[in-house]
């Protein structure tokens, strides 16, 4: 989390999020403590509304301040530095007009303009520009549920780093206007995401969004999109969805779709459907398209040992990084993949894999074995070059080495060759 400080000429961009700086404490310029962050106060009639006060809860029955935003010299997720010269001048509640983070939108459900649930708000987004703080995104992603839950290690433990990065945020320029006398608003905050705003969601946005509904919702929104976005926006979803939607759809829709990407795109597509469905939709296709989809679908059937690397870095368990980055020029001397360490015991037992920047991050007497991540996700010989592809979509891995039945390594694939690969098949 990014530290503020008050210096007009230097103030540079920050991001926060809004659970991480409530209940911060808060000190006056001379040090004392007065109180802690209660709310975040802001002007919901823009596009993106900007912060206007903090609000501080202060001990032993003293008022609450209304802080403005001007006054407000540094925030860290533990403490927040306001330059006030009294406190009486700045003690009373907010005006019934204004919009409290916390209040009025943290923990709402999320409503589609059919009153459709799509989810809760677990956090907002705020970032600085210019000296102003804007509020730009509702989060309601697991990683923040997790967060607020303090149950970040938990998440980390059961899913791993990936699921930690993937987070869910909408803009707040599809929030709806909440109401003008908004008091202690109870209602559920609303998203402008069908029809009229449709059209100006990203593909990527709004695969993520239609992974986050009901089988009907998803469907509902889906169909409102027009044929270009919706091919965009199928090729951006998850296959379990994508198999769901086109199962879900008539078949002359699904060939418009299909008909409407580039022949590697649809047969990426087509390889997850259940193989009479794909004949089904490919019989209504154009023959010459069908040719070129048919070739790439056998391709994607090559195994993907076929497709490995023999020139990786291989490394024996007790190597220290100090020696591994005082030899790494000649180490890496005509590899193709260099960011991973493969550590190998005997007869090239795969027994783990370092990334490149845990050496960095290492004491120089560290050997490999004690930074080593000793469960890899590895591929087998008779993977597919589609399963490797997705095992890529799925980890965010650089590459992944492939093993035998007895985990001796057999070669790497970079992910690179595999993701490029796979769309020049034309």
């Amino acid at each position: 989390m990014n530290t503020i400080t008050e210096k007009k000429q230097e103030l540079v961009e920050a991001v926060y999020f809004l659970s991480d700086i409530i209940g911060s404490k808060v000190f006056n310029r001379d040090g004392k403590k007065i109180g802690k962050l209660k709310d975040v106060a802001i002007r919901g009639d823009e596009k993106l509304p900007v912060v206007t006060h903090f609000i501080v809860k202060r001990p032993f029955g003293e008022k609450p301040l209304l802080i403005p935003w001007a006054k407000v010299a540094e925030v860290t997720p533990r403490r927040i530095v306001v330059t006030l010269e009294s406190m009486e001048r700045y003690e009373g509640e907010p005006d019934p007009s204004q919009v409290l983070l916390d209040d009025h939108i943290l923990d709402k459900k999320v409503l589609d303009m059919d009153d459709n649930e799509v989810d809760v708000v677990y956090d907002v987004k705020l970032v600085l520009r210019n000296h102003i703080l804007y509020v730009t995104d509702v989060d309601f992603s697991r990683y923040a549920l997790f967060k607020r839950l303090h149950l970040k290690p938990v998440m980390k433990l059961l899913f791993g780093d990936t699921a930690l990065l993937k987070k869910e945020t909408l803009s707040w320029s599809y929030v709806q206007p909440l109401p003008e006398d908004i008091g202690r608003f109870r209602g559920n905050v609303k998203l402008k995401v069908l029809k009229e705003k449709l059209p100006e969601i990203h593909p990527v946005d709004m695969a993520d969004i239609l992974e986050e509904l009901t089988k009907e919702q998803r469907l509902a929104i889906f169909n409102e999109l027009e044929t270009e976005h919706a091919s965009d926006t199928l090729e951006e979803i998850e296959p379990r969805v994508q198999r769901e939607l086109i199962s879900s759809i008539k078949k002359e829709r699904a060939v418009e779709l299909i008909n409407d990407m580039t022949p590697a795109q649809a047969a990426d597509i087509l390889a997850i459907l259940p193989a009479a469905e794909a004949d089904e939709i490919m019989k209504l296709m154009d023959r010459e398209n069908v040719q070129k989809i048919e070739y790439m679908l056998e391709r994607h059937e090559e195994k993907i040992i076929n497709f490995s690397t023999s020139h990786f870095i291989k490394l024996p368990p007790g190597m220290k990084a100090g020696e591994v980055m005082l030899q790494f020029r000649e180490i890496a001397r005509d590899m193709d993949e260099i960011m991973y360490l493969y550590v190998i015991g005997e007869k090239d037992t795969l027994l783990g894999v370092v990334d490149l920047k845990e050496v960095l991050k290492a004491k120089p007497d560290e050997k490999l074995d004690e930074i080593m991540t000793a469960n890899v996700i590895s591929l087998n010989p008779e993977n597919t070059l589609l399963e490797a592809s997705e095992m890529f979509s799925r980890y965010s891995f650089r590459a992944i080495p492939i093993t035998d039945e007895h985990e001796r390594i057999l070669g790497v694939v970079p992910y690179r060759d595999i993701m490029n690969l796979k769309h020049k098949f034309v």
